[in-house]
Formats: structure tokens, sequence, C-alpha cells
């Protein structure tokens, strides 16, 4: 190979290995849920998107449909930006006012559950695809009825958890808390705001107090919730319409791989892309941090570098072609 012909291999080699990098490039959005105690949207995923065994994911799914529980891990609002309360209405804290997602709101009695106690307790948040952040859980007050739609006057004023970037072990964020004492049927609420961009996640999580698992003034044992297991979420990935791009995955010794910048979010696909989220679409695209121009300029910026590129290889072949003559 002459030099000229080797110079110009090497200049198209990378001009298309940086268009790659740039195209390749976007971060993806976190996404995650509540297991233990188990979430409402988890549980009825878990039952069983098309035939739910318990009435209240039946209810919720028969409200939502069925996109809403395969993207089960997505429960969010874009551009939280710590403001969760002043921008989610009462009576649509589960959905995170997301209408996707309006079944979660249901307010009933015998939504799946999780036996809980007061004091110590290990949660675990699955963490599909794991970012830097900070959790906040909420306990109902001891007023609380659970036939009456979710108010954040139901609420505890004050988390009784709070922490950052907590550990993960196998998918999962693992944290402590104190559970202050209840009885009968209540729900922790929990947020999970990121730290490297704008967007939180959130989730009702249904829990009965006291040895007999009864609900409230229930005469009946609430049913219980099951979290998704791995071969479930594996199973239901492919009509989920979450969009993940890669992430998700740990490294040594269980700790979040994190990009180290943000910029454009997935698109439509991230909140569901099915056309019923309730949320705009320059929303939707701040997922990562960016705005609505951010992920046009990544795009055009990918496109003009791999124009750039095969300008390069064109001209890297003219030149070879002429100095073989």
């Amino acid at each position: 190979m002459t030099v000229r012909r080797r110079a110009a291999v090497c200049a198209a080699a990378g001009g298309a290995s940086l268009a790659l990098t740039f195209s390749l490039g976007v971060p993806a959005s976190a996404h995650g849920s509540m297991t233990d105690p188990v979430s409402r949207v988890a549980a009825c995923y878990a039952e069983g998107v098309e035939s739910p065994r318990s009435a209240a994911c039946k209810a919720a799914v028969a409200a939502s449909g069925k996109q809403a529980f395969y993207d089960w891990n997505a429960v969010n609002i874009a551009n939280a930006a710590g403001k969760s309360k002043q921008i989610i209405p009462d009576g649509k804290l589960c959905s995170a006012a997301n209408d996707k997602y309006r079944g979660l709101d249901l307010p009933r009695a015998d939504w799946p559950s999780t036996k809980m106690s007061g004091g110590s307790h290990t949660f675990r948040y699955k963490g599909t695809a794991p970012h830097k952040g900070s959790f906040e859980l909420y306990i109902t007050k001891t007023s609380y009825d659970p036939a009456k739609p979710l108010k954040w006057s139901d609420l505890e004023a004050q988390p009784f958890v709070k922490v950052a970037d907590p550990k993960m072990e196998n998918g999962d964020y693992v944290f402590q808390g104190s559970v202050p004492a209840r009885s009968g049927r209540h729900l922790i609420y929990s947020i999970w705001q990121r730290s490297d961009s704008p967007e939180a996640f959130y989730t009702c999580s249904d829990v009965v107090f006291g040895k007999d698992g009864k609900s409230g003034g229930s005469t009946a044992p609430a049913p219980a919730a099951s979290a998704p297991t791995e071969k479930k979420i594996a199973d239901g990935a492919a009509k989920s319409s979450v969009q993940h791009q890669g992430h998700g995955t740990q490294t040594g010794s269980g700790a979040s791989a994190a990009p180290k910048t943000a910029g454009a979010a997935a698109g439509p696909e991230a909140n569901g892309g099915d056309g019923t989220t309730g949320q705009a679409p320059d929303t939707e695209l701040a997922e990562t941090g960016g705005n609505s121009s951010t992920p046009y300029i990544a795009i055009a910026g990918a496109a003009v570098l791999s124009i750039g590129a095969t300008a390069v290889i064109t001209a890297g072949r003219r030149r070879a072609r002429a100095a073989g003559r």
C-alpha cells in the first residue's frame, strides 16, 4: 500500500469512527421501580399483563391499557427537578400525573400488598437503567383511607428515608430505613430524583401492618404482592416500549455504571411510545437533562460527521486511484 493510499484509508477510518462515536454517545434515561415493598405497577406486571389475578390489577389494566404495565419501570416526570410536590396534583400521585398510568391512581382497599412492620427494613428498588440520584420514601398518616384518592396531605410531611446513591446489588438499589409504626393498610410513596438530570421516578407500594395481613378494616386478607422475577422481566422486554440504549450495567462490586454526561433522551419510546402519555414531546426529550433542541443537535451533529466521513472516503479513493496510475 502506498503512503498516499495508507493516509487516505486512515483518514476515512478516523472520520467514520468519530461519526460513530457521536451517533452512539447519546445517553439513555433511567428506569426502575420499587420491588420491596412491591410497587403497584410492578405487582400488576408480575401477575401478568394479559390476565392479572387480582381484582385491583384487572381494574388498573382496564383503565390504563396493557402497554402501561409492559412499561412498568417508566412512571416518571422528565422535568421534575425536585419539584414533585408542586407539579403532581392530588389524586394523581401514583401515576405521577401521567395519563398513561392512570389506573395506578384507582382508590381501592384491595391492591396487592406487602406485609410490613415498624422498625428497620431493607428496601429494594429495581434499577433497570441505573443513574446517580437520591431516594425519598414517605408513608401515609394514621388517618389514611385507601378507598379515597391519594393526596399529598395523606402522606407525612417529611420522608422517613432519604438516601443518595445507595449501593446496587444484583440490579437492585438496596438501602436501609426505619419504618414508622402503623396498623392495617397503608402506602409507601417513593420519589427517585436523578442528580444527573431533572428526571424523577415514582412508585406507590401498598403495605399492610399486622400479623393477620388484613387490609384496613376489611375482614378479608389482602392479596399478596410479588415482585417480577428476572425471567418475567426478560420475557416481557420484547413488548416494552421503554428504550434503555444499553444502560443498566454494573461494574466491579455492583456499583452502577452511569454516563459522565447528560444529553438527549431516547425519544417518544421513553414514555411509552403508544400515544397515551400525558407528557408533551419537549418533556420527553428532556429526560436526560437536555431540552427540545438537544436531540436534534446531537442527531444533526452525527449526520454531519457521517457525511464528512463519506466525503473523506470518496476523496481517499480518488487519490488512491490517481496515485496508482
